[in-house]
């Protein structure tokens, strides 16, 4: 229940703020209004207003963290740690389908988690799918599909599937 809860209250915070400019103060407010439904929120959440925020009830997300226009957040299992900024039009879905009678549409939903660590950028157009982590003051470059564990810290992440491509300096 208080997951259908969470998404209604959602669409509503997106609703009743989404004509409220793209600066900081208005930013800061509509995340402390998705905050009150979420499982766990920091302080210095900004949240553009044209992002879509899906199943508040099982998202944490930290200190300092911003995700810009056009972003989509789906899903029960979501982490996102301290200082962590998301470039436009992403998708971040912890949950994923099954295939059944011939048909991906007849199977059972599956979840796994998705950790975003401390101090990360995913830049621009980036997917991160369920049981994605991306370690510790990793960047994502623009454009990856991020699907599995990554273990290297201060690292720069590419490509599809994402794979380490460099170095963080």
């Amino acid at each position: 229940m208080k997951l259908k809860v969470s998404i209604l209250y959602s669409w509503f915070v997106k609703t009743i703020t989404y004509f409220l400019p793209n600066h900081p103060v208005f930013m800061r407010f509509r995340g402390f209004l998705y905050s009150i439904m979420m499982k766990k929120c920091g302080r210095d959440f900004q949240v553009a207003s044209t992002v879509t925020i899906n199943s508040l009830a099982g998202l944490e997300v930290g200190n300092n963290v911003y995700i810009a226009h056009n972003n989509v957040i789906i899903g029960t299992e979501i982490k996102i740690r301290n200082e962590v900024i998301i470039g436009p039009n992403c998708i971040i879905s912890s949950g994923n389908h099954t295939f059944k009678d011939n048909s991906f549409r007849y199977g059972k939903s599956m979840t796994k988690g998705v950790v975003i660590e401390d101090g990360c950028w995913i830049a621009g157009n980036c997917s991160v799918l369920g049981g994605a982590v991306l370690p510790r003051q990793s960047i994502l470059a623009a454009g990856a599909v991020l699907n599995k564990k990554m273990t290297e810290e201060k690292s720069i992440y590419g490509g599809v599937p994402a794979k380490k491509i460099g170095e963080v300096k």
